[in-house]
């Protein structure tokens, strides 16, 4: 070890942790006593693969659509375009003690029901006024909707979705076997009448939706188009999965209460999440649905795995149940209000030819529409490269955009990043 040190001039651990690296792929071998020895090999050969294509078949996830929704770059990226909270904004020291508290707790090492602890099912419950036997806790928004897409409609059917709307739900879609069909949205959500039109012609048995700031658009389900929407799917039948990821994120107000709250037969779904407001960590999330539905969705979860960990169960609840919870909530909104009046004033003055749709009243996400012509997929690719995430609008549509947008973010930077990553991006859409 003290050879290599001198002669990499690395220090032990990095030494130590190299060799522990080139044990794990086999090429060398510890003897305890004795020392570290090369292992003998013959001849290597490169691995076929070519085979696999085949018994494969065809892909169902866009991988290139999946890769960027998890990419969130570098530290020194500035995150113009991101789903979660910046670490500042976290309750992250109440988290440090909640999770050590739960630690020490029994609960916290034991099985729950498959469709989580009670004490949590409750408490989910009572914020949506639901029966806490409604209610299945699941790890995050997104496992929650891959549960729901493939246990509401059957593989090669049709799911309807507004358009633009969340790449992770058009990911789930396809992890299903599901064919997507889309219906423009605009400030006021999805065009009801051409979701008429769309569930006449595909027969669809499920639509999902964002009523509360969708993604990316930051619009909100107008009160008239609520009541036309569950209309229709007591007229044809049909299934909502009502993503309520932004529950939490208000800012100039409350908006209207989740769509279950006017569902009396079962028709909507709904998904929400705890990852957005507490921590991208937390990967708690639960589906609220009620009769036949939830009866399936409660079996599909069993058939994937037993519970979400206990642990971070305990952490939730903790963190739901404490005073702290509120304070954070309070806090929340009078940050982000500041960030998304800094983007909102950063793009006008900087970037003359971007239109903003609607000034969001909460969520995280800014949509601009760009000047005709301007390519998206090369602005986002040379602000990565010049230190800028923004997210390029053609990932946010089903089929072929309608014009070139990007989707800012302002949950993620702080007010001087968000002034000086605009600036970034100014010459690149000129």
């Amino acid at each position: 070890m003290r050879e290599l040190s001198r002669e990499f001039q690395a220090s032990a651990a990095t030494v130590s942790a190299a060799l522990s690296e080139l044990r794990a792929l086999g090429m060398v071998r510890a003897e305890p006593g004795r020392g570290t020895f090369v292992t003998e090999r013959g001849p290597r050969t490169e691995p076929d693969y070519a085979w696999q294509s085949q018994a494969l078949g065809r892909a169902r996830v866009d991988a290139d659509r999946a890769s960027r929704l998890g990419g969130y770059g570098t530290p020194d990226h500035i995150p113009l375009s991101w789903g979660y909270l910046a670490p500042e904004l976290l309750p992250t020291d109440e988290l440090h003690r909640i999770g050590s508290r739960a630690a020490k707790s029994a609960r916290a090492w034991v099985m729950t029901p498959s469709a989580g602890s009670p004490e949590l099912r409750r408490v989910l419950a009572a914020e949506y006024q639901a029966d806490p036997g409604d209610v299945l806790v699941v790890s995050g928004g997104q496992q929650g909707l891959v549960f729901t897409m493939r246990t509401l409609a059957e593989p090669g059917s049709t799911v309807i979705t507004e358009s633009p709307s969340y790449p992770g739900a058009i990911l789930a879609a396809q992890s299903a076997g599901l064919a997507i069909a889309s219906v423009p949205a605009d400030k006021d959500g999805i065009l009801v009448e051409l979701l008429a039109d769309e569930l006449e012609r595909t027969r669809a048995r499920v639509i999902y939706l964002q009523p509360r700031y969708a993604n990316p658009t930051g619009a909100v389900l107008s009160p008239e188009r609520r009541a036309q929407v569950l209309d229709l799917a007591a007229q044809h039948g049909a299934f909502i999965i009502e993503d309520d990821w932004a529950r939490n994120l208000d800012i100039d107000g409350r908006t209207p209460p989740p769509l279950i709250a006017d569902d009396p037969d079962g028709h909507v779904v709904t998904v929400t999440t705890l990852s957005k407001t507490a921590s991208p960590g937390l990967r708690l999330g639960a589906v609220i649905a009620r009769g036949p539905a939830g009866d399936r969705l409660r079996a599909s979860r069993t058939a994937d795995d037993l519970c979400v960990a206990p642990m971070v169960q305990e952490i939730a609840l903790g963190l739901l149940t404490s005073n702290i919870w509120p304070r954070h909530l309070k806090r929340l909104r009078t940050e982000l209000a500041e960030r998304r009046d800094a983007l909102i004033a950063a793009i006008g003055q900087s970037v003359p030819g971007a239109r903003i749709q609607s000034v969001p009243g909460g969520g995280l996400h800014i949509w601009a529409r760009l000047p005709h012509g301007a390519d998206t997929r090369r602005i986002s690719a040379e602000a990565y490269a010049a230190g800028v995430l923004v997210g390029d609008g053609r990932h946010f549509f089903v089929n072929e955009p309608p014009a070139p947008f990007l989707r800012f973010s302002y949950g993620a930077a702080t007010p001087a990043q968000i002034s000086h990553g605009v600036r970034q991006l100014v010459p690149l859409i000129a």
